[in-house]
């Protein structure tokens, strides 16, 4: 039997578009599910990483809820998922507390200071409260992505931290440190925590050892994580939680673009796409990194080497170079891979280059077509 595909199926898909794999999606959900089974812990979602909410109603059967770092991702779990919502913020605003305080479950305040003056509110409101503790350990090459770095405005340093009796009605820890990692800096981080904080987690109900753990990576050693929780919990009995967001989304789809035109320079061929790394990948620019494209090579390692750029005026709006067995025309499609975690929710609508879709490859080999932009997205924006 013919098996349909996304890549096949081109004709059924608009360009440009995010494109997600329910398959793959549930794949990765399975994976989270056993850790939890097993370690006896809670994963929940972490907005800021993937918050495709058209998957919600697939994700809620595997995780029980969502963490949000925003007054608005905060009501995005409320109401499109509807388990427990979590929030942490580098700061809390005097203007939106109330609301935040009607909706969040666990809240977790950056600093001692804000606990002092917006601690006793939370409580009154029936919130959870936690502080964000800085573990101090380096497992994050890059210090875009490096919660630990020095200087860094996140979290509480140990040294800075009160005594226990002093943080009376804090009932958990966070300690978010790091970005795509693997389980060996999963397991550093809980061992800084008992290094550290030993003397706090008797007084806890719950902990939060953050995002950045990349557990649907094929070389994530799940049940070294597993048996290392086991540990912890035993030992402390504490409630805990991992918030990954890049873990959920992570390979589970693409980003299909369109060759728009091909420009001579005095250099390479530059391709124009029908998208923008400034404004549709922007970690291509910022980090900088170079994403992968199906059936592509690095420079000159296939015949036909090309310059790919985006379509908006910024002169750096350039993705990176690749090459390709046969040559590219107008026309010629593209699949930008691993498309789905964190950039999606980083896109902008600069120069009012037109937004990409997004869509869904359903487990019965459909495409539904889950949003659409328009001028009036664009214009909304701003007045």
């Amino acid at each position: 039997m013919n098996v349909s595909t996304p890549f096949n199926s081109h004709l059924q898909i608009p360009s440009p578009c995010y494109l997600l794999e329910e398959e793959k999606l549930i794949a990765n959900l399975e994976r989270l599910k056993h850790v939890q089974n097993e370690a006896g812990c809670k994963i929940i979602l972490a907005l800021k990483g993937f918050s495709f909410w058209a998957t919600f109603p697939r994700i809620k059967n595997y995780l029980p809820g969502c963490t949000a770092s925003s007054l608005y991702e905060l009501q995005l779990s409320a109401e499109k998922f509807g388990g427990e919502n979590h929030i942490y913020a580098a700061a809390f605003r005097d203007d939106e507390f109330d609301k935040i305080c009607t909706l969040a479950d666990h809240l977790v305040f950056n600093s001692v200071g804000q606990w002092q003056r917006l601690g006793q509110q939370a409580i009154a409101a029936g919130v959870s409260c936690g502080i964000r503790v800085n573990p101090e350990i380096n497992e994050v090459e890059t210090d875009l992505y490096n919660p630990c770095f020095s200087g860094s405005r996140l979290g509480v340093r140990r040294q800075h931290l009160p005594a226990p009796e002093a943080l009376a009605g804090i009932e958990g820890l966070h300690a978010h440190a790091l970005c795509e990692n693997l389980a060996a800096s999963s397991i550093t981080l809980i061992d800084a925590i008992e290094e550290k904080f030993a003397d706090y987690l008797p007084h806890l109900k719950w902990i939060n050892f953050g995002g950045g753990h990349l557990m649907t990576h094929a070389d994530y050693d799940i049940d070294a994580l597993i048996a290392r929780v086991q540990t912890f919990k035993a030992r402390w009995n504490l409630n805990i939680y991992f918030e990954p967001g890049g873990a959920i989304g992570w390979r589970t789809g693409s980003l299909r673009t369109t060759v728009l035109d091909i420009v001579p320079t005095d250099r390479l061929p530059v391709v124009i796409l029908d998208i923008s790394a400034t404004a549709h990948m922007p970690d291509v620019l910022e980090m900088p990194y170079r994403p992968m494209i199906t059936g592509s090579g690095y420079a000159d390692e296939k015949a036909h080497t090309y310059r790919l750029g985006g379509t908006s005026c910024l002169a750096g709006d350039v993705i990176g170079d690749y090459s390709f067995d046969a040559p590219l025309e107008i026309g010629s499609q593209l699949l930008f891979e691993d498309m789905m975690h964190y950039t999606m929710v980083k896109t902008t609508m600069f120069n009012g280059v037109r937004h990409p879709d997004i869509g869904i490859w359903k487990t019965d080999q459909s495409f539904a077509l889950v949003r659409r932009f328009h001028y009036a997205d664009f214009r909304d924006r701003l007045s």
